[in-house]
């Protein structure tokens, strides 16, 4: 290919250990930022840093040669790191990369517009059964890949004793703590206490849902909420 050919001239172009940090993926995927890049003719400089389409590391070459490069292979010259000496250029498919990336960004909104958020209602002096059957519906929420806001509603003098909610809260996050992390610390709000509990990737599901106990009537305090 005449491409290869311009590369190999003389014996003229070095090749060079990668430069850091680089705000592209140098070994073949795409990242494009938000700010405007140079392309094609409106690249400026007399000598650039080339990597090609499959993510090959060039070597420094003319401007000249990094365009006809990219147009035998019918792509862009892209500047991908402007502040390096010289310039990074890349030779891609513009169009195809931005396209992706406005894709991803458009799924990633997605996912998190869809994130869900329950919340389990319990009492300070909650008894063990009705604990467990709560803090099993926590375990499949956040398996499920929910955000769980576990509330304690006080009543009358209860509120003197906030420190029964602390505790019950601190066991709930101790017992999730292989499913999630704690996003908000437990905290007063009127008279409930409240904490939200994030998940967290897991390798491997280490209990099965066949072991959950029936639902009581423990399940009345459930609800159901969805982030916008």
């Amino acid at each position: 290919m005449s491409g290869r050919t311009d590369g190999q001239a003389g014996g003229s172009l070095e090749r060079l250990p990668p430069i850091h940090p680089i705000p592209y993926d140098l070994r073949g995927g795409t990242s494009i930022d938000d700010q405007q890049r140079r392309l094609n003719a409106d690249i400026k400089v007399p000598r650039v840093r080339l990597v090609d389409a499959d993510g090959t590391q060039v070597g420094i070459v003319p401007l000249a040669q990094a365009l006809r490069r990219a147009r035998e292979q019918d792509l862009d010259l892209v500047e991908v790191a402007p502040q390096a000496d010289p310039p990074v250029c890349r030779i891609l498919d513009w169009g195809k990369a931005k396209y992706e990336e406005e894709q991803k960004q458009k799924d990633a909104r997605k996912r998190q517009s869809q994130i869900s958020v329950k919340e389990i209602k319990m009492r300070p002096k909650i008894s063990d059964n009705d604990y467990n059957t709560k803090s099993n519906h926590v375990r499949r929420f956040l398996k499920d890949g929910a955000k769980v806001r576990a509330s304690i509603m006080f009543r009358g003098r209860e509120m003197s004793h906030t420190e029964l909610g602390l505790k019950l809260l601190d066991r709930l996050a101790e017992d999730m703590s292989e499913l999630a992390t704690v996003e908000a610390a437990p905290k007063v709000d009127g008279r409930n206490m409240v904490m939200v509990l994030a998940p967290v990737k897991q390798k491997a599901a280490k209990e099965s849902d066949g072991d959950e106990p029936a639902p009581s009537d423990a399940t009345d305090d459930i609800t159901d909420a969805t982030t916008a």
